[in-house]
Parts: structure tokens; C-alpha cells; sequence
């Protein structure tokens, strides 16, 4: 990290651990001290009681979700607990609400939940990537591969309440004229050759999801974000934290995030192939849906680029832009070329 963006991050954390300092007092907990574990645009701290308990605190970006959609995280939350996947369990505060609205002056108007701590490990993270080789990764993408079959399976099983409200990794919501995390082929950062690649793509993406369509067998609810970080490896179990981009959307597209930012790898055909068979074990996946795989990779990384043209100001956004921007155009044009040659 940059000097800047040192300044920048513990400006940050410092209006976000004031938020969480508040918020706590609405919360029946004995705290003793507060850490921070992840602060990005979501902020999130262990909680240390005086009984030795711990406890998560996560801080939400401003703005993202209504507290209608934010209700329904939990909703979801505690179906799968019920379906038998391992997920955090909410704390609720004193006036048995999942989360509360604490707003300061500096920091602004924030959501903010509690949940009980877990133990485990984290697979990885995009900033250090994934630790193993050969049979270690293979393990631990066939527990993805599982982890997510399962989950697919409760929500196509699972009669949703009717207040349930989330937002779509549709069409729309990835290559449409204003996508959900951005209108990536206006980043600024792009050469016009890398602009013109992306928008060949997005042209050839929306016929593509089009083609590929919605129904229940490959569309429905999805985690979104289930990249390293966010699965915790507990002996033999893999227990799934981080519901803030779960949404509708294709389950290629969950298989895509987990694979994603391991794509220019030498491990990924072994993790591919263990997240595909770990996938199998428990849902049906047809070599013709497989097929797909290249172009939820593809509309994955113009995701990446929407999110840092919105945030072009910020200092880690022009730090993580070059990287974003040469993994999207590769996989975009592996996806374009994959493409032509069938045509042929």
C-alpha cells in the first residue's frame, strides 16, 4: 500500500471504528476491545468480550442496500443455517433488531450488525491469493464446488417471503446501460483498443445471457462473492461469511467469482476441475452449461472495472485499476476468440 493510500485507509477506519464505538451501545455486550479485521468500503472489527467471547461488528457501505434488502440478507442467512450450510449467526441488539441505523457527523448515516464469531481459517484473499498446491487446492475448491451446489439447491427448494428483496446480477444489473456496480467501458484508465475489446464483449455478452436465459436450473439466488476470503475452512467444513452481494443472479456466475482472480494461474485447471466436481457432488451440471463458463468469467471482470470507475477518486482504486484491468481484458478476449472459433 501506498503512502497515500495509508493516509487515506486510516482516515477511513478512524470515522468507522467512531461509528462502531456508537453502535455498540445498543448492543448488550461487555466489550473490552475493538480490532479491525477487513476495512474497505464495508468496515468490519472483532468484537473481544470480558467473558472472552468475540464477536463481529461489520460497519456497511453507505447506501448500498435498503434496510428492506438488508432484512432480506438475514432472512436468507438463516434459511440456509436451517438447510444445514454453515453461515454466521446475527446477534441481535437490545431492541431484538438485526442490525441499526447509527449516524454521526464526520462518518455519515451507516447500517450496522453484530454477529457471533467463527473459527476458521481464510482459503486466501485476493491481496495474497491462495495457499497450497496440487492435492490442497484441489481440496479446497471441491469444498467451494460443494458449498455452492448446496446453497443453489436450498434457494431453488425455498419459498422466498414476500417482503424478500434483492438486487439482480441480471443482464441488466451486469452489461446493461447503467450495470450495478458501473458503467465499466467508460473507465477512464482503458486505452481505446481495451474500450473497444470490452465493448465487443458487452455487445456479445448480453446476446450470449440472452441465449443462455433464466431459468431455475441455472438462475436464482446466489452468494456472488464467493472468492477465498470469504470462505472460512474449518476441518473439513467450509463455512461461508459475507452475504453483502447476494442477489439473484446465474450460478455460473458464483462459479466465475471463485475462479476469477486465479484465472492467469498455474493452479487454475486443478482448481477448476475440483470446483466443478466438488459442484457435481451435489447439484447437476451438464458439460453444455459448461460451456458458458468463459463468458461469466468475462462479464466478472467488466463487474471489477464498473466498481473502480466509480470510486476513481479514491486512492486504492488507482492502485488496484492496472491489475483489474489487464485480468478483464484477457479473460474478455479468451471469451471473444473461444467465441470466433466455434462460429468457424
Amino acid at each position: 500500500m501506498s503512502a497515500a493510500a495509508a493516509i487515506e485507509s486510516a482516515a477511513f477506519l478512524g470515522e468507522m471504528q467512531a461509528l462502531a464505538l456508537v453502535a455498540l451501545h445498543e448492543w448488550d455486550l461487555a466489550v473490552v476491545e475493538l480490532a479491525p479485521i477487513k476495512v474497505r468500503e464495508n468496515a468490519v472489527f472483532r468484537v473481544d468480550m470480558a467473558d472472552g467471547r468475540r464477536a463481529v461488528l461489520r460497519v456497511h457501505r453507505s447506501g448500498y442496500h435498503s434496510d428492506a434488502e438488508l432484512d432480506s440478507e438475514f432472512v436468507w442467512m438463516r434459511a440456509l443455517e436451517a438447510g444445514g450450510i454453515p453461515v454466521p449467526r446475527v446477534i441481535r441488539s437490545r431492541r431484538s433488531r438485526d442490525f441499526e441505523v447509527i449516524a454521526l457527523p464526520v462518518a455519515g448515516t451507516r447500517q450496522i450488525d453484530v454477529f457471533e464469531w467463527i473459527d476458521g481459517r481464510q482459503l486466501g484473499s485476493v491481496e495474497s491469493g491462495v495457499s497450497g498446491e496440487g492435492a490442497v487446492i484441489a481440496e479446497q475448491y471441491r469444498l467451494i464446488g460443494t458449498v455452492a451446489a448446496r446453497m443453489h439447491n436450498q434457494a431453488e427448494g425455498w419459498q422466498r417471503p414476500a417482503a424478500f428483496r434483492r438486487h439482480a446480477w441480471d443482464a441488466a444489473g451486469l452489461v446493461g446501460e447503467q450495470p450495478f456496480w458501473g458503467r465499466f467501458w467508460e473507465l477512464a484508465a482503458l486505452t481505446p483498443g481495451q474500450k473497444s475489446l470490452l465493448l465487443r464483449a458487452r455487445t456479445k455478452i448480453a446476446g450470449d445471457l440472452a441465449a443462455f436465459g433464466t431459468k431455475p436450473d441455472r438462475y436464482g439466488l446466489i452468494h456472488a462473492d464467493l472468492v477465498p476470503e470469504n470462505l472460512l475452512v474449518d476441518g473439513p467444513r467450509v463455512k461461508v461469511i459475507d452475504f453483502d452481494d447476494a442477489g439473484f443472479g446465474w450460478h455460473l456466475f458464483e462459479l466465475a467469482t471463485s475462479l476469477y482472480f486465479i484465472t492467469g494461474d498455474g493452479i487454475y485447471p486443478t482448481a477448476r476441475d475440483a470446483l466443478i466436481n466438488g459442484y457435481r457432488s451435489q447439484r447437476q451440471l451438464s458439460d453444455g452449461a459448461l460451456e458458458w463458463l468463459p463468458l461469466f468469467l468475462a462479464v466478472r471482470g467488466t463487474t471489477y472495472l464498473g466498481w473502480v470507475h466509480t470510486r476513481q477518486g479514491s486512492v486504492t482504486a488507482r492502485e488496484m485499476t492496472p491489475f483489474l484491468v489487464e485480468r478483464a481484458c484477457t479473460v474478455a478476449d479468451e471469451y471473444l476468440a473461444k467465441a470466433t472459433s466455434e462460429e468457424l
